[in-house]
C-alpha cells in the first residue's frame, strides 16, 4: 500500500495542467482481434511535435506501477491537426499464436511498428482491460515515475475483468465497449486526462465505441475506417475552419430524425461498421434532414464542400 501511495503521489505531482489544444492525445484506441492493436495519437497545436519525446505505458490488469519494460518511445513526428498511428510490430505471415500477423488493412493505417518482443517491452500488447498512458519523458523517466502524464487512457489501478463496460459508474454489469473495439474520441475533446487518481473510467463519456471487426461478404474485415484522421474541435486553424464552423448536426445526440445545416454538395451518413444508410448528391438546400427511425447507434456524418474538401462528424441516435 505505501509503494502504490507514493506512486499516485509522485505521478500526481509530476502532471501539468494543460489547457486545451496544448498538447498531444489519444484520438483512437484499437483493440482488436488477436494482434491487431493500434493508438492515434492527435496533434490539436499548430505547430509539428516531435515524437520522440513521448513515451506510450501499458498499465496491465489493474497494476499501478510500470517499469520501462511496459514502455515504449515513440519516433517521427505530427504535423498540426494531424495523427499518427502507432500499430503493434507484428508482420511475420508465418506468425502464429501470440505471434500471429496483424492483418494488412491495419497494417496499411501504420506511420510507425512498435514493440516486436514482448520480453523488451509489454507497451502495445494492450487488452480491453489495459490502462494506456501518453507521457512526455524517458525510459529512464518511467523507471523513475517522473514521466509527465499526458494522456490516460483508463483507469490506472482498476481491473475491470475482460473490458470496461457501458455501465457508469463502472460495476461491470453493462455491454463490453473496450475489448474488441475501437475507441474513438470525441470530437469536443480538447486535451488529455491528465488525473491518474480518477475515481471512476465511463468509456463513452469522452469516445464512442465501434466494433473492431465486421462481416462483408461472410468474411471478417477490420473496422479500421475511422483509423488516420480524426476530427476535433481545436482545429480551428487548419484548411476546413470556414466550412467546418458553418457545418452543423443537430439535435445530436438524436432520437431518429436530425438535420444538416452548411453549405455541401453531398452528405452520406455511416454506420458503425462502414455501410452507407443515407446519402445526398448534389444537394441545392442549405438544410437537410435524415431520419434513421429507431435505429440506435454511432453514424458518421461525411460532408463534402462545394470546394471538394470533406468533414467528417458524429451523430448519436439514442
Amino acid at each position: 500500500m505505501k509503494r502504490t501511495l507514493l506512486f499516485l503521489s509522485t505521478f500526481f505531482a509530476s502532471m501539468t495542467f494543460a489547457q486545451d489544444c496544448s498538447d498531444l492525445f489519444i484520438s483512437e484506441y484499437v483493440e482488436g482481434w488477436s494482434n491487431n492493436k493500434a493508438l492515434e495519437i492527435y496533434n490539436p497545436t499548430d505547430a509539428a511535435i516531435d515524437l520522440s519525446d513521448y513515451v506510450i505505458i501499458r498499465y496491465s490488469n489493474g497494476a499501478t506501477t510500470a517499469g520501462s519494460d511496459r514502455a515504449v518511445v515513440l519516433s517521427g513526428t505530427i504535423d498540426p491537426y494531424d495523427v499518427y498511428v502507432a500499430v503493434i510490430d507484428k508482420r511475420d505471415t508465418a506468425g502464429t499464436q501470440q505471434e500471429a500477423p496483424v492483418w494488412d488493412s491495419l497494417q496499411a493505417k501504420a506511420d510507425g511498428f512498435y514493440c516486436p518482443d514482448y520480453n523488451v517491452s509489454q507497451a502495445m500488447y494492450f487488452n480491453g482491460d489495459d490502462a494506456v498512458v501518453l507521457a512526455k519523458g524517458s525510459l529512464a523517466d518511467v523507471d523513475a515515475e517522473t514521466a509527465q502524464v499526458v494522456d490516460i487512457f483508463g483507469k490506472i489501478g482498476e481491473d475491470p475483468g475482460d473490458a470496461w463496460t457501458s455501465d457508469f459508474p463502472y460495476t461491470g454489469a453493462g455491454v463490453e465497449v473496450t475489448k474488441d473495439h475501437s475507441m474513438i474520441r470525441k470530437s469536443t475533446v480538447l486535451l488529455g486526462e491528465t488525473n491518474p487518481i480518477i475515481s471512476f473510467f465511463d468509456p463513452l463519456d469522452q469516445y464512442d465505441s465501434i466494433p473492431a471487426t465486421i462481416q462483408v461478404g461472410g468474411l471478417t474485415q477490420g473496422n479500421w475506417s475511422t483509423l488516420g484522421s480524426h476530427t476535433c474541435d481545436c482545429a480551428v486553424s487548419s484548411v476546413n475552419e470556414v466550412a467546418t464552423i458553418q457545418t452543423s448536426i443537430f439535435p445530436n445526440p438524436s432520437t431518429g430524425e436530425f438535420f444538416v445545416n452548411g453549405e455541401f454538395k453531398s452528405v452520406s451518413i455511416v454506420n458503425s461498421i462502414g455501410q452507407t444508410v443515407a446519402e445526398i448528391n448534389n444537394n441545392t438546400k442549405s438544410v437537410v434532414s435524415f431520419d434513421l427511425g429507431s435505429k440506435r447507434g454511432v453514424y458518421f456524418v461525411k460532408v463534402t464542400n462545394n470546394d471538394g474538401s470533406q468533414i467528417t462528424k458524429r451523430v448519436i441516435i439514442k
